[in-house]
């Protein structure tokens, strides 16, 4: 399993690379002022860099218990990034809506698009950290 350094490290490059991405894309979508949207990146970053790390650690304890190894394969890549998006709309939708100041629907299907924005970026960037930072059970299988 990772370490916690390697877990910070994962999650904090995770979210810096999206914070570059996420608020000019955000803003040209919504309409809205890239300092708007700067604001509900960083809060939204923050709180997804502490779930990261919670349902990371937790998603690959389950995979070790399971199946004695957290190596993913492409489904389990794909179940991976649904849960983790499931449990942040959660958290971010009323977040969203009180700052922007829109309807609970607007900022739901302003947190769907995000979610939609970071489940194919997380597979992405994922799989890609896998490769680069490898853990030295998976170099052996």
């Amino acid at each position: 399993m990772r370490t916690p350094l390697d877990r910070l490290r994962h999650a904090l490059l995770f979210e810096i690379l999206a914070f570059f991405l996420v608020v000019p894309l955000g803003a040209l979508a919504f309409h809205m002022p890239m300092q708007h949207m700067g604001v509900v990146a960083l809060v939204s970053a923050t709180l997804a860099t502490i779930w990261n790390m919670l349902f990371n650690h937790g998603f690959d304890r389950v995979m070790k218990h399971l199946q004695g190894t957290t190596a993913k394969t492409p489904a389990q890549r794909v179940l991976h990034a649904v849960l983790f998006e499931i449990g942040l709309l959660m958290v971010l939708m009323p977040f969203i809506a009180w700052y922007l100041g829109v309807t609970l629907w607007q900022a739901l299907v302003m947190d769907l698009s995000f979610a939609a924005f970071y489940m194919v970026y997380a597979l992405g960037f994922n799989w890609l950290y896998d490769k680069l930072f490898p853990l030295p059970e998976w170099r052996e299988a």
